[in-house]
């Protein structure tokens, strides 16, 4: 593991709440966001929304599938036979 120093910086409010909210929600620490913003990680939360554009597109076009399958999958697995014994 690298020697880490420390170095203080002072920061507006609305950062300092966007990396405790994006800190809360990788659960990871505060620094760990800080750096790897600060190296341009994909983690990070600028990577985010340009990734969600580039597949915006794609979501929902699965054919063949029901557009409710996230509330009622059970019911889509039971339809189509999925874990059931097989005859051999």
């Amino acid at each position: 593991m690298p020697i880490m120093k420390t170095l203080a910086v002072r920061l507006p409010e609305q950062l300092v709440a966007e990396i405790e909210a994006e800190s809360r929600g990788r659960g990871v620490s505060k620094s760990d966001v800080v750096r790897d913003r600060l190296q341009g990680r994909p983690g990070s939360a600028r990577g985010k929304p340009e990734s969600l554009t580039a597949i915006a597109d794609l979501v929902g076009s699965v054919a063949g599938l029901p557009p409710d399958l996230s509330s009622r999958r059970k019911h889509h697995l039971c339809t189509t036979g999925y874990g059931r014994k097989r005859p051999r």
